[in-house]
């Protein structure tokens, strides 16, 4: 007999890793967290949560039961050895691109994404990177660290083209920061021009997006490392990501989730409603 017993993955994805198209990886690191830390306890409080919602979605008319998804779980990361971990966050987006399947990643801290761009950009010379934060995250150094969740996307810069950085939702950063994102093109607002150019120009070229959770406004998600006024929606997240449903989007994280600050679990909810979207918008 064959007990009804839980499984500790993500939703429905329960794929074979050899047989998937998609497969979920934990990044459970949050060594950079510079305010509020706790975000390596996220992959778990979002696979938790998501026994509680349902698998189809009403925005998409989608159902996460159809695709091949395989959650692989979290890395085991030696807490306090930030170049360590790093190197095993690109050995494994390694080994998941390496077998032809779309990673997504849950942080952890926003430093994850350093490592799986390092990895990526190997295959994919012409990428170019969607950032959703409330954060520019250009600076130079926090504190005299250069490899910070503060700074992941002044080291990221480098490794991309010219005008390949496109940021939408940012509302908080240095006046510096604000000053290269401004000689950069680089921030984009919702429903100007500036995003319709946007789309224009990623059409059918390789997009990569990160999602930091401070996006969206605290009142919808206040779990967060760095929370800031004035975010997105959840209604206007949808809204854009059925606009970003034409990109060619070869992969994606969604980071920041800190659960233990929101006791009443909302949050964690939120984050694991909001993977669902993004896995029907985007990977199908």
């Amino acid at each position: 007999m064959k007990l009804p017993l839980i499984e500790q993955t993500y939703l429905s994805a329960k794929t074979p890793f050899e047989k998937s198209e998609i497969v979920i990886l934990g990044c459970p690191y949050d060594g950079s967290a510079s305010f509020r830390p706790g975000a390596r306890f996220a992959p778990q409080a979002i696979r938790r949560a998501s026994w509680g919602i349902e698998t189809y979605s009403p925005y998409f008319r989608k159902d996460l039961s159809r695709l091949l998804i395989h959650d692989m779980g979290d890395l085991e990361l030696p807490p306090g050895e930030k170049e360590f971990s790093m190197g095993l966050i690109q050995k494994a987006i390694r080994m998941i691109l390496e077998a032809k399947k779309i990673p997504i990643s849950l942080g952890g801290d926003h430093l994850i994404t350093l490592p799986i761009i390092e990895e990526i950009i190997q295959s994919n010379p012409e990428l170019s990177i969607i950032q959703m934060d409330a954060h520019t995250d250009l600076r130079e150094d926090y504190l005299g660290e250069r490899l910070s969740h503060s700074t992941v996307m002044k080291r990221v810069k480098p490794l991309l083209k010219k005008g390949r950085l496109f940021q939408i939702g940012v509302r908080s950063g240095t006046e510096e920061e604000f000053e290269e994102a401004a000689k950069m093109n680089s921030i984009v607002s919702l429903g100007n021009p500036s995003f319709r150019s946007m789309l224009a120009y990623l059409k059918h070229k390789p997009v990569y997006i990160t999602l930091d959770l401070d996006v969206f406004d605290p009142g919808f998600l206040p779990g967060v490392g760095t929370p800031e006024p004035g975010g997105l929606s959840f209604r206007e997240f949808i809204s854009l990501l059925k606009r970003l449903r034409s990109l060619r989007v070869i992969g994606f994280d969604l980071v920041e989730l800190t659960p233990d600050y929101d006791p009443s679990q909302i949050s964690s909810v939120n984050a694991s409603v909001i993977l669902r979207e993004m896995i029907l918008a985007l990977c199908t």
